[in-house]
């Protein structure tokens, strides 16, 4: 017998549901580790065909802000160890928006809190929270935490270092896991700077494409066109190198300017083997960061991000019928928590429900 939503069975006894959803990455990374999940909630609809289309369980177009813990309990099947996980968006705590002093008027501020809120209502058995670090020095993370305190759950937190676990991108993220069944941790780390995952590992085998090709094989292997500056500088750019290396003529107003001197982490290639930088929402972009592809005159492709952010070739991101939108899935891609992640989140929580729940059954 299916529960009424997702692919979940109702003898299960363990089930998951992810708040803050978007395409599916932690979703998808939580099935690969054995955790089922019953649906994504997000505000977000465009999201909800790859969601659907790639896990299999059902996508809630819905503000969290909205929804109640009843709801929720509804969802999950009777009886089971309930699992909550979320990533509220986190453009407020990010460092391109801690200088603006209007970010606390940011309606995205206030996500944690309903996240928070929701625990309260629906008390779940294991939640896990992924943020960007900076979150820890706001209020609303130490909100959130004694909320979960007064709770009773035992908590778990750290900045995690994605190379640290097999993921090719520098990315650095806060992982909190709690649990109401005694302590619990995220699993040590599987690699070491001698053995990480590089770009050259990711996707050096993908097909060569030309800055606004696309390859005929694979829809999202594109790449956006670059104006005839741009396709100067980076032939002139090398892998690890800055602006800086460029001829006077050739960079920006703002970069010769005193001001704009710093800011040496745009229009610049990536190095094969290293991780790749954080892949942001607009990674398919040459100057907004260090996104040109080590060796062809071109951004990454969106393929090639999503790949750097762990996502399965297999993965599909838009229905055939659709027309591609680079900004679209840049953010989908960017905006995702790399789908290894999900899935080291996920062995995390199986190895505290084999420690603490012995007599559960993993099917």
């Amino acid at each position: 017998m299916k529960n009424k939503i997702g692919n979940v069975k109702e003898d299960r006894h363990y089930a998951a549901i992810d708040l803050f959803c978007g395409v599916g990455a932690i979703t998808h990374g939580l099935i690969k580790s054995g955790i089922p999940v019953i649906a994504g909630i997000d505000s977000d609809g465009t999201c909800k065909y790859a969601y659907e289309k790639n896990n299999k369980s059902t996508f809630i177009k819905e503000d969290v802000r909205k929804i109640t813990g009843d709801f929720l309990k509804k969802l999950y099947p009777k009886g089971c160890t309930k699992i909550l996980v979320g990533c509220a968006p986190c453009q407020p705590f990010s460092k391109h928006t801690q200088k603006n002093k209007k970010r606390s008027e940011d309606e995205k501020w206030g996500l944690l809190y309903s996240f928070s809120r929701l625990v309260e209502e629906a008390e779940p058995d294991i939640i896990s929270m992924e943020n960007v670090p900076q979150i820890q020095k706001q209020k609303v993370f130490a909100d959130f935490v004694n909320k979960l305190k007064k709770l009773k759950y035992q908590i778990f937190y750290e900045t995690v270092y994605c190379p640290d676990y097999g993921i090719p991108q520098s990315r650095r993220r806060l992982v909190l896991l709690a649990s109401k069944l005694g302590e619990i941790k995220l699993l040590p780390k599987t690699h070491k700077k001698s053995n990480y995952r590089t770009v050259r590992d990711t996707i050096y085998k993908i097909e060569s494409i030309k800055s606004g090709g696309k390859s005929k094989n694979d829809p999202l292997h594109r790449a956006s066109n670059l104006s005839p500056l741009n396709k100067i500088r980076i032939n002139k750019s090398t892998p690890g190198g800055t602006w800086l290396d460029w001829d006077e003529e050739l960079r920006s107003p703002c970069h010769r300017k005193e001001t704009g001197a710093t800011y040496t982490t745009v229009y610049s290639r990536m190095e094969w083997d290293k991780p790749s930088p954080t892949i942001t929402t607009q990674f398919y972009i040459f100057g907004t960061g260090r996104f040109g592809h080590p060796e062809q005159d071109r951004a990454l492709s969106l393929r090639e991000g999503a790949l750097l952010q762990t996502f399965p070739k297999y993965y599909k991101f838009i229905d055939p019928k659709s027309e591609i939108s680079s900004q679209r899935l840049g953010i989908h891609i960017g905006n995702a928590v790399p789908v290894k992640l999900g899935t080291v989140i996920g062995k995390s929580v199986i190895k505290h429900l084999l420690d603490k729940c012995p007599n559960i059954k993993y099917k």
